[in-house]
């Protein structure tokens, strides 16, 4: 058996025998709306309090995790690369986006010391419950319509953002369903250019194994996480030679399947 073959093997090895899983998923379906409805109306209670964002963004992990755990989906990340994230400041996360669980399991693996937030479309934000909780996690509003104004919001946002906290981009735009990663846009590397901060790279492995595209129940299995090394830009080169260069970096992590490409 070759190592990728293992590896695929092991993501989607179910994590918990059939009688465990069975009650995981009941108890998701009967109690997970009223736990998650909790999460959703805290903004409203407490949002305005001091030290708010700091103990929400911490409930808003653990809601991930424990979704996670009841769908019996594990996600691994190495030791190393959690102590880097942890100790990670003035960058921007830039990862590939195969499924609906990348964003879960980003909020499960990537330890509390490192804040991250993620750009939501503006459309996302029209509803009163879910500005307010949007506003509480710390969430960046971004109008699509205009390609120019986007750039200008996030890359405001990006420059007033503490030096520990990031924001979260997708490259590729969209959910892919290639066999490698997608064509990278170019916005990642702008905006990194424009505030000065460096990139890192996170790539995530086998979530479209346990939820690909048109499925909506996900498989119990593994998910794999490896965050590379800073990437800088080189205001030398060119815009599209960073976002090729910085691509080329990921898809040598995500063709291997093993992290090894990452030293």
């Amino acid at each position: 058996m070759t190592q990728n073959s293992a590896l695929d093997d092991k993501a989607t090895q179910a994590i918990d025998p059939f009688p465990i899983r069975l009650v995981k998923r009941v108890s998701l379906v009967v109690l997970g709306p009223v736990y998650f409805l909790f999460i959703a109306f805290v903004p409203l209670l407490c949002g305005k309090k001091k030290g708010f964002r700091g103990w929400y963004w911490r409930l808003v992990k653990r809601a991930c995790s424990r979704l996670l755990w009841l769908l019996s989906i594990r996600v691994e990340m190495s030791d190393d690369n959690k102590r880097d994230l942890a100790e990670d400041t003035d960058s921007l996360i830039v990862i590939n986006h195969r499924s609906h669980l990348d964003g879960f399991t980003l909020m499960d693996v990537v330890p509390d010391e490192k804040w991250f937030t993620f750009a939501a479309k503006k459309e996302l934000c029209d509803a009163a419950l879910l500005r307010v909780g949007f506003t509480g996690a710390g969430l960046i509003e971004i109008n699509r319509k205009s390609g120019k104004v986007a750039m200008e919001t996030l890359s405001d946002a990006v420059r007033e953002m503490p030096a520990r906290r990031s924001v979260v981009l997708f490259p590729e735009g969209t959910r892919t369903t290639t066999e490698s990663l997608g064509e990278f846009k170019a916005g990642a590397v702008l905006v990194a250019r424009e505030s000065g901060r460096k990139i890192r790279p996170i790539v995530i492995l086998d979530s479209d194994r346990l939820l690909p595209r048109g499925r909506f129940v996900p498989a119990s299995g593994t998910i794999r996480v490896v965050a590379l090394p800073p990437f800088d830009c080189d205001l030398g080169a060119s815009v599209d030679d960073d976002v090729a260069r910085l691509r080329a970096s990921m898809m040598a992590v995500f063709d291997t399947g093993d992290g090894a490409a990452e030293a």
